[in-house]
């Protein structure tokens, strides 16, 4: 994988904070989420676990990589939606069998972020 960096830019507006997620450096869409709680949640301890098994175990569903977590399947899904929605990771569509999977593959390799004060 190129090098891809994500960046979060964390800034004042408004007596309050707000965030912009960037896809990549110098990418022109950009999310509000008018606070810091997503940024919280994004970056956990498990969302950080659970990026590292993709890159360095790289399950073939999510499904196996809850598994692989011990993590019930809900939890995982719900962890992957949010950092798919940040463009942290991808689901590339697959089949096991009758069933369709969705593994998940890293978009990014790092993260900066940036305090605006």
């Amino acid at each position: 994988m190129s090098e891809k960096t994500r960046v979060i830019e964390v800034y004042e507006k408004s007596g309050g904070f707000a965030s912009v997620f960037r896809k990549f450096v110098g990418a022109k869409s950009d999310y509000n989420t008018q606070d810091l709680s997503i940024l919280r949640k994004l970056l956990s301890n498990e969302k950080a676990r659970l990026l590292n098994i993709v890159k360095t175990k790289e399950p073939k569903s999510i499904y196996e990589l809850a598994k692989i977590l011990e993590r019930d399947f809900k939890s995982v899904r719900d962890d992957i939606v949010l950092l798919k929605k940040f463009g942290f990771i991808d689901l590339v569509e697959g089949h096991s069998g009758k069933r369709k999977t969705h593994k998940p593959i890293l978009t990014a390799n790092s993260v900066t972020i940036v305090v605006r004060i």
